[in-house]
């Protein structure tokens, strides 16, 4: 997985210039590091944001689409005479409509129809509509009748290897040869060691289920589209719409202010965007078409589960010699990339011989999407269990066994180095702040509830960013400034982290920082906001923009005023000497400035060293209750320890630990979807009610967000690593880790439901 492939799929990464400065890193900082509210809260709280979803427009319709019941099925007939008669119903498209007849890109080497005949899993596209209102619509699509002649299926990845399986693809059900990765002589590491343990893991799929449902409102203003989407980004869609619609760039305008979370599943455009866009094109009136909670768990990405096997070798002193990993997993029907499972057990802990074998299968369910950090929470899954157990086989600290294989190179990448490492202070930090040795010693063994510790480590495969980025920061007249970006803020905040750059180099309060962004027609290019690769793409190039405004301002009132340039700096909202703090010239008595009106500051991202990675660096702490009696875990309170960079924004960072850490406790603890594997293939819980996120009450209220800054000055010039993939990685494994440490029962299936432990701790009980 690139980041080109994940994030930006429309070819190379268009080039930006190179940086107008080269700023030596901050020293101490006024506002950067603060913790500050974002510039938009108000907006968020009170409801006058507009999200896509609350877009209304004059004479708008609603579109909807009828769905395949079925996992797997060929569409014999469609007949949507009686919907086209119904009141209110205003357009009707099938996969016979001329206008609908287009190639549907799942990626650039697999291709289907918009609404191909063959169904390959539930949710499958067949008809579309648009009428006056979405319960017009909805009776529309009730009217459509379809004969299917339904196949048989596959709804796991284990079955679609096995011999007889029924074909999803015609070339079969694996997509390709297995990816093999391997360095050193794995039998020779495995010789070597003192312990060598084996042991399988499986990671159920997990569903993104963001707030604001997938959507968009496609107007047209004759051969010109506008599009509101709810996305992670806005060229990303213009470009597709653009491709698919053989329209110009220049016609195609996709505004996304704001998004009700992603996760990853809205990197991409969807069916829905094309679908509205021609259904507005033939009603010639907008249309708004936003998706049901059920079909986002059906239709629009999943985290791929995986089976994973693990081998790995340890000395008696912790020198680890050898893994050997295979895994299976599936991206679902489509070859659509299904994430880096290997990539810890391969960069992860210095280790000389590794070898991975990662295998892919197609299965009859939705196509899989990015999901944080793709690959690598089902990759700790399996690493940080089975480190813990290395460790407890050697009678060592798991933490100190960590310590002791913290990597100086990136091994995968040729043993080029990091920029910097924080990987050990992230385990030793940790555990003082956490109280990981005392937590050991004094933990409830006895009764009926039991309390155990565990601990996990991660880095996550990106997090460097890199260019393209283009921004453009203008001063006005009485001080107050505008910043264009075009990176969506994917509710991270994203634009309350650029003001206080922008605040930072130019001494203007942030709340007189207006930011518009996420708009095709109005801001600068970006590819989209994911792989943790925001905050570092964009901030160098948001501070660039900001140097070159203040050396214009101080060039300014240098011939003004007869000073000299290098004596001049910003304080507040006036220029002042360095040496003679007299002369000060507040922005409203600039002359220049006030004839000028305005000043204009372009800025751009440079390369990412090319003799060292850039990579973020992370180590969790929890520690849980375990009922005996009904198998349930109660998370009692966590720590994560992170060293992705600079802090920009304290408040902003914290909020991404905390956000992130729950989304591993429903991976480790409650989530799963769950298909019928025997009888239907359909998804069994495909609702909020069923498939279980956390809440409020599977979260400890005693959370901790402890940051590690190293200083890092070779990533890129404001010094910020990602934070929002890591956050997520080790979750899972570190609450695994301490319901062993309470109970004595290793549990190697996601999630840890009171059924699955209750079972293992009869069996482990009957076997004591």
């Amino acid at each position: 997985m690139t980041r080109r492939d994940s994030y930006w799929a429309e070819g190379p990464l268009p080039e930006t210039p190179s940086p107008q400065s080269s700023p030596a890193p901050w020293g101490t900082t006024r506002v950067v590091g603060t913790r500050r509210p974002r510039i938009d809260a108000y907006e968020r709280v009170s409801g006058t944001a507009v999200y896509p979803s609350d877009v209304v427009l004059p004479g708008m319709l609603y579109g909807a689409i009828l769905r395949c019941p079925h996992a797997h099925a060929l569409v014999k007939r469609v007949d949507a005479s009686r919907a086209e008669g119904m009141p209110g119903v205003r357009a009707v498209m099938t996969g016979r409509s001329k206008v609908a007849d287009l190639d549907w890109p799942y990626s650039r080497r697999d291709h289907s129809k918009l609404f191909d005949p063959h169904c390959r899993h539930e949710g499958e596209a067949v008809a579309a509509v648009a009428a006056d209102t979405p319960q017009q619509a909805a009776d529309a699509l009730r009217a459509i009748q379809v004969d299917y002649e339904v196949l048989p299926f596959v709804a796991d990845e284990r079955d679609a290897v096995a011999a007889g399986a029924p074909k999803i693809r015609d070339g079969g059900n694996l997509a390709g040869e297995p990816e093999v990765s391997e360095r050193g002589d794995v039998a020779k590491g495995f010789a070597e060691a003192d312990v060598v343990l084996e042991r399988s893991y499986r990671c159920a799929y997990e569903i993104h289920a963001p707030m604001e449902c997938h959507g968009c409102v496609a107007r047209w203003d004759g051969n010109r589209l506008t599009v509101w989407e709810s996305t992670q980004g806005v060229f990303r869609i213009q470009a597709t719409l653009a491709g698919m619609l053989h329209l110009p760039l220049t016609d195609v305008r996709v505004i996304g202010h704001y998004m009700g979370g992603g996760f990853g599943s809205k990197l991409q455009a969807g069916k829905y965007t094309v679908i509205a866009s021609l259904l507005a094109r033939v009603t010639a009136r907008p249309v708004k078409l936003f998706l049901s909670r059920q079909e986002t768990m059906l239709c629009v990405g999943n985290r791929p589960g995986a089976e994973i096997r693990l081998k790995a070798g340890v000395k008696k002193d912790g020198t680890l010699t050898a893994f050997e990993l295979s895994s299976l997993t599936s991206p679902g029907a489509y070859e659509v990339g299904a994430g880096l499972l290997d990539w810890l057990a391969r960069d992860l802990y210095t280790c000389p011989n590794v070898r991975t074998e990662s295998r892919v299968a197609f299965i009859n369910a939705g196509p899989a999407r990015p999901m944080r950090a793709p690959g690598h929470p089902q990759g700790a899954w399996a690493l940080e269990q089975m480190i813990d157990e290395l460790a407890e086989a050697i009678q060592m600290d798991p933490v100190e066994l960590r310590l002791r294989n913290v990597p100086k190179v990136s091994q995968a990448r040729g043993g080029k180095p990091y920029t910097s490492t924080g990987l050990a202070r992230c385990l030793e930090e940790g555990a003082k702040a956490f109280g990981w040795s005392e937590a050991r010693k004094k933990q409830q063994q006895n009764g009926r509830y039991r309390r155990g510790v565990g601990s996990a480590a991660c880095l996550w495969i990106a997090g460097g960013g890199g260019p393209p980025s283009t921004v453009i920061v203008k001063l006005f007249a009485d001080g107050s400034v505008n910043l264009n970006m075009g990176a969506s803020d994917i509710g991270t905040g994203t634009k309350s982290v650029m003001a206080m750059v922008v605040s930072e180099e130019l001494g203007v309060n942030p709340d007189q920082i207006r930011v518009e962004n996420a708009d095709t027609a109005t801001t600068q290019f970006a590819t989209p906001s994911g792989g943790s690769k925001t905050v570092p793409t964009e901030s160098p190039a948001v501070r660039d923009a900001a140097i070159a405004v203040k050396k214009q301002l101080l060039a300014l009132v240098a011939e003004e005023k007869g000073w000299d340039p290098a004596d001049l700096e910003l304080d507040g909202q006036a220029v002042v000497s360095r040496t003679d703090p007299q002369r000060r010239l507040p922005f409203a008595e600039i002359s220049r400035l006030q004839r000028q009106r305005v000043i204009v500051g372009v800025g751009y991202r440079g390369p990412n060293p090319e003799d060292a990675v850039v990579n973020p660096f992370a180590a969790q702490f929890c520690e849980v209750e375990v009922d005996t009696n009904t198998g349930e875990v109660r998370v009692l309170r966590f720590l994560g320890a992170h060293d992705s960079g600079r802090v920009l924004n304290r408040l902003t960072y914290d909020n991404q630990v905390f956000g992130g850490i729950t989304m591993g406790i429903g991976f480790g603890l409650t989530e799963e979807r769950v298909l019928d594997r025997r009888q239907t293939g359909k998804m069994l819980n495909a609702n909020l009610h069923s498939y279980r996120m956390p809440t409020a009450l599977d979260v400890p209220a005693d959370m901790v967000s402890l940051p590690i800054e190293l200083g890092d000055t070779e990533c890129n010039t404001t010094g910020a690593k990602g934070l929002g993939e890591p956050v997520t990685i080790p979750t899972a494994a570190a609450i695994a880790n301490a319901v062993h440490d309470a109970v004595g029962v290793r549990v190697t299936d996601t999630p840890i439901t009171p059924s699955r432990l209750i079972g293992l701790l009869a069996v482990a009980h009957k076997e004591g």
